[in-house]
Parts: C-alpha cells; sequence; structure tokens
C-alpha cells in the first residue's frame, strides 16, 4: 500500500536566493533544577504558536529535534533576516518577554548555570545550498519553500549548486520562441 503523504521520485527544494536558516536551542544541564529549565523548555512552543497565529511573521517552517535527553532544539526556516529580527526585537512577543526574564535574571546575579541557551543564524546566499529528497514528503528546506523534481534544478549536486532562477527564466524563453523542427522542415 503507498501512503499518500510520500513523493515516489527524486525531488529538490523550490528555495530561491537566499536562505535563512535559525537554529535555537536549550541543554538542561542539572535534571534535579526543574524550575529553572521548565520554563525555558514551555516557551519555544508558545513562541511557534505566536509565530504560527502570524502568517506575516517570516517562520515559513520548522523542525523541532532533540540531541539527547538533555538538549533540544527547532530549526526554523525564515523568509528573511529581517523579518527574524523584526520578531526578535519586536516588544510584546513570547521571546521579548523571555529574553526580558532571563536577561533581569542575569543582571540580579541568579543564572546558575542550570540550563543553557543557544542559536546560529545562517543566511545562506544562492549558490551555496542544494538539497535531494528521495521518496520524501516535504521536509526541511523543500517543506518551507515548496519541492520541485530534480530534474527542474539539476540530477547532479553541481548543477544544483550552479541552478539561477534568472538562467531557467531564460532557458524557458528560448525554449518558447526556438523555431519548432516541424517548420524548419526536419
Amino acid at each position: 500500500m503507498r501512503r499518500r503523504f510520500t513523493v515516489a521520485e527524486r525531488t529538490t527544494a523550490a528555495a530561491e536566493g537566499d536562505v535563512v536558516v535559525l537554529l535555537i536551542g536549550m541543554r538542561i544541564n542539572h535534571f534535579w533544577a526543574v524550575h529553572h529549565w521548565l520554563p525555558v523548555l514551555l516557551s519555544m512552543p508558545r513562541m511557534l504558536r505566536e509565530l504560527d497565529k502570524s502568517p506575516d511573521s517570516g517562520l515559513l517552517k520548522y523542525i523541532l529535534l532533540t540531541a539527547s535527553p538533555r538538549t533540544y532544539y527547532v530549526v526554523q526556516y525564515w523568509e528573511s533576516k529581517e523579518k527574524l529580527y523584526a520578531y526578535a526585537h519586536a516588544p510584546g512577543t513570547v521571546h521579548h518577554r523571555a529574553w526580558t526574564f532571563i536577561n533581569g535574571k542575569e543582571r540580579q546575579g541568579k543564572v546558575r548555570g542550570h540550563v543553557g541557551l543557544w542559536h546560529e543564524v545562517y543566511v545562506v546566499p544562492q549558490g551555496n545550498y542544494e538539497s535531494i529528497y528521495a521518496d520524501m514528503p516535504a521536509f526541511g528546506l523543500a517543506a518551507a519553500h515548496g519541492q520541485l523534481p530534480l530534474e527542474k534544478r539539476g540530477r547532479r549536486v553541481k548543477d544544483r549548486f550552479a541552478y539561477r532562477p534568472e538562467q531557467a527564466a531564460t532557458a524557458d524563453v528560448t525554449q518558447k520562441t526556438a523555431p519548432s523542427a516541424v517548420a524548419d522542415g526536419a
């Protein structure tokens, strides 16, 4: 029986232009300090719900992951770094309240090292990312930007890295305006 959610072919992400990826997470340093790490753990789902309710926020997709029983993180795909910055600095958001709380504890000298926080942001220019998905539903970059048959970007990695939307548009125009073999008498 074939499942409806899988794609029985090789595909690639339909991303064009720069890709913005945020990795954000936490590490439980002391399991017994539940009152320190549980509020941090619970704040991420609240932030994601807040972002989901605002389609203009710029968050395209996210994936919740764990690296160990101590470390939890989210891979987020954003429309632009400007929209990511806008959310990070917007007053009144779950993120702003959480960071105000954490920064306040830090200033008061009440941070005890019970929970670690981290994030990494990558702005990946076009031509510096590529993807392939074999018999997969849309996942990761493809879930964020859409999915295309692999041939649209090239079957080989070097072809997908070399893909440029403006070249594809030129190729489409050339194919549409080229004289057909029938018209040439072939």
